[in-house]
């Protein structure tokens, strides 16, 4: 079981009924499940892929990614929405997850990384036998 860490989550319940929304605003993810590998996908538009960082630990994966504020020269600002500096999400994976074999990769501002479920794990098959046991008949004597 994949749970992500979310410490805004209080925050949202509390700003939800304004129409504020605070969940994923900064880095929001997409996750599914398919043929036995956990997909998470990140969006960062903007982010030059040498500021971001993956990394797992304690079987926590965190990403951390840096958009650096624009400071263009004799502007005036009329709007500044999208978030600059450095922000940061962590998804804590369970022990199902072989997190020696995760991968990333990053295109368009999209970082998808990819993450092995354990073999052992994984459903399988398991056979039945069909040889039944050998009746055993004694003999009697007359």
């Amino acid at each position: 079981m994949m749970r992500v860490r979310d410490p805004f989550n209080e925050l949202e319940r509390w700003m939800a009924p304004f129409g504020v929304q605070t969940r994923g605003a900064v880095m929001p993810m997409d996750a599914f499940e398919q043929n036995g590998r956990y997909t998470l996908r990140f969006d960062l538009p903007g982010v030059d892929p040498d500021h971001v960082d993956v990394t797992v630990e304690r079987n926590i994966l965190t990403v951390t990614a840096e958009r650096p504020e624009e400071q263009p020269e004799d502007a005036t600002w009329l709007l500044r929405e999208r978030p600059t500096g450095t922000h940061r999400r962590d998804v804590r994976l369970g022990e199902r997850f072989e997190t020696s074999k995760v991968e990333a990769a990053y295109d368009n501002g999209v970082l998808t990384v990819t993450i092995p479920v354990h073999e052992e794990v994984l459903p399988h098959k398991v056979s039945i036998s069909t040889d039944s046991p050998k009746v055993i008949e004694a003999e009697t004597s007359s």
